[in-house]
């Protein structure tokens, strides 16, 4: 597609055609009303979001892993996404990867042109040591950006799963991937800049498919984070207060738990309800795959 005026995320937005002229307050609140259109164009992607999730959780599930491929804001945000997962849900840093245009140093300074030769892209996702059993996001506001298709049909030609995030309606067709998640938020406030709306959305997507896919996989019972790393003082107080919330244990108690449970709160709450060690824990919850609500119920 060669016209990029035709797509949505590069046309000019009528509503803040004068924005340059309004007040303060006035920007402020265009601003606001039009990120209020975002949160409905990703509920509309709700059946292709879940399919996605489902996909995820079958390659996990298989020792698979899950690659973000963007360029620009796109690809920092899956970068983010990526970097997430570890602390947050316990997995290692090779089960969600992030792959940016420019390599690293395009996270923090804007790489001219690393975006536009799709072969750079194929080689990028090369490198990984692709394999069908894994997953390949490519994330591109506009839908067009060589290096992200380079890598999506290299990741096909492997037999990879392949999704595919994207704002623009007109560039779905062009798409190879076998999902594809089309949230239309419409033309930006500042024509063209997708770090705007088209990055919000896409920022509310990539939380819902690796949060979803995390639950999925038995690392959250309820709402709680029970396969988080306490790698700092905000951790260790938020694994503390999850040992006492599931088990009912004081403060003291709690701490004292997860020092003999290595850090480890999961089987920390298993070796409290379970009366075992950590050991006996460790198989206890292999034994349930993972799922602590299966195995402290059983």
């Amino acid at each position: 597609m060669k016209d990029r005026s035709k797509l949505t995320t590069e046309k000019r937005n009528l509503k803040t055609a004068d924005i340059d002229r309004r007040s303060t307050i006035e920007i402020v609140d265009i601003i606001n009303s039009q990120d209020m259109l975002v949160a409905p164009a990703v509920a509309k992607q709700r059946k292709r979001i879940a399919a996605a999730v489902d996909v995820i959780v079958r390659r996990f599930n298989s020792g698979g892993r899950l690659f973000y491929v963007g360029a620009g804001t796109s690809g920092r945000l899956g970068v983010l996404d990526a970097a997430e997962c570890p602390p947050t849900y316990g997995v290692k840093p090779s089960m969600v990867q992030g792959i940016i245009a420019g390599g690293r140093r395009a996270l923090v300074r804007s790489v001219e042109g690393a975006e536009d030769i799709a072969d750079n892209g194929a080689k990028a996702i090369a490198k990984k040591n692709l394999k069908p059993t894994d997953v390949v996001v490519g994330i591109a506001a506009c839908g067009i950006t060589p290096f992200v298709l380079g890598a999506m049909r290299k990741a096909k030609q492997i037999g990879a799963a392949t999704i595919f995030i994207t704002c623009a309606p007109q560039a779905v067709k062009y798409i190879p991937a076998d999902i594809i998640i089309n949230p239309v938020v419409g033309p930006e406030v500042i024509t063209g800049s997708t770090r705007m709306k088209a990055g919000t959305a896409t920022k509310l997507v990539l939380n819902t498919i690796t949060t979803a896919a995390m639950i999925k996989i038995g690392k959250v019972y309820g709402n709680l984070m029970v396969d988080l790393r306490a790698t700092n003082e905000k951790l260790e107080d938020r694994s503390e207060r999850i040992i006492m919330e599931t088990t009912g244990l004081s403060r003291l108690a709690a701490k004292s738990l997860l020092k003999k449970a290595d850090g480890l709160v999961k089987p920390a709450i298993v070796m409290k309800v379970k009366k075992v060690d950590l050991k006996a824990a460790l198989k206890i919850l292999r034994d349930c795959g993972q799922s602590l609500r299966y195995a402290i119920s059983k």
